[in-house]
């Protein structure tokens, strides 16, 4: 998709742009084709320029600051009995909360 040019930039035609479009049956008018191959230049031109700086003594990251879980035991605690979550519910039935059908499945 990108040629390399003399300078070492990577070059996104109008024309490739177009193609893909075609090949993703994208019906995109010259004004938004002259957009897009812009935009996808300064894409392939800043993924070229990480790729400079990335090397192999920089390991691979998704966050800058090293992350770790934080864990708490899993002990049961006070809860609520059936009559005193049910006591705000506007319907209940069989010790549940009752609530309208939706999308026309009403029983």
């Amino acid at each position: 998709m990108s040629q390399t040019s003399a300078h070492g930039s990577s070059e996104i035609t109008a024309e490739q742009v177009a193609h893909l479009a075609q090949l993703a049956r994208i019906d995109l008018n010259a004004e938004e084709i002259a957009s897009l191959t812009v935009e996808l230049g300064q894409i392939v031109e800043s993924v070229a320029k990480v790729s400079e700086v990335a090397t192999d003594d920089v390991p691979a990251t998704s966050h800058p600051i090293p992350l770790q879980n934080v864990f708490r035991p899993d002990v049961v605690g006070e809860t609520l009995t059936i009559e005193q979550v049910l006591s705000g519910a506007p319907e209940q039935a069989d010790n549940r909360f009752k609530v309208s059908a939706i999308l026309g499945e009403e029983q």
